[in-house]
């Protein structure tokens, strides 16, 4: 949930909105170049509008129908988003990948298949590294290209500790 409040105070502290954009700024911009995968967005708004970190108004654009909900940061969800990206500046967490049990149990499988499926998978990897690139060339915005070089950085050294342990089966 803190990613959820993180992601949703960060994007209303752009400035107010209406789902729809928020939906759209998440399916646009952070879904491809982040990696976001967000089901729904209203039950987390709900759960920060009955926390007091963000306000629900009806609001309507020029007079038109229909009318929309347009979320708004409070001082309390400001506060909030501060303490969040202050913490995840710090943040130096070990990062876990489900790979590592595989490498863990090694010993017990078959080492032709395991050399065959990691080959496989330094393939994919190379892909999502074309299909970064490609993302970066097209960023909007500086940061997005940041973002995504850094994801570069990181898919680079999974294909390299892909092929060292590759070479060493």
């Amino acid at each position: 949930m803190i990613e959820n409040e993180f992601l949703f105070l960060g994007l209303l502290a752009e400035g107010p909105k209406h789902g729809y954009e928020i939906k759209l700024q998440l399916e646009e911009d952070l879904g491809p170049n982040i990696g976001l995968n967000i089901k729904s967005i209203y039950y987390p708004l709900q759960r920060m509008e009955s926390t007091g970190l963000i306000v629900k108004e009806i609001g309507r654009k020029e007079g038109r129908f229909p009318e929309k909900y347009v979320y708004s940061i409070t001082a309390k969800g400001r506060k909030k988003f501060e303490q969040l990206i202050e913490q995840s500046f710090l943040s130096v967490e070990r990062p876990f990948f489900h790979i590592d049990l595989a490498f863990y149990f090694l010993p017990l499988v078959d080492k032709v298949m395991a050399k065959r499926r990691l080959r496989l998978r330094a393939n994919l990897l190379k892909k999502v590294r074309k299909e970064l690139t490609t993302l970066q060339s097209n960023a909007k915005t500086k940061i997005l290209s940041l973002i995504l070089q850094h994801d570069l950085d990181l898919v680079d050294a999974e294909i390299g500790s892909t092929q060292k342990i590759i070479d060493q089966l």
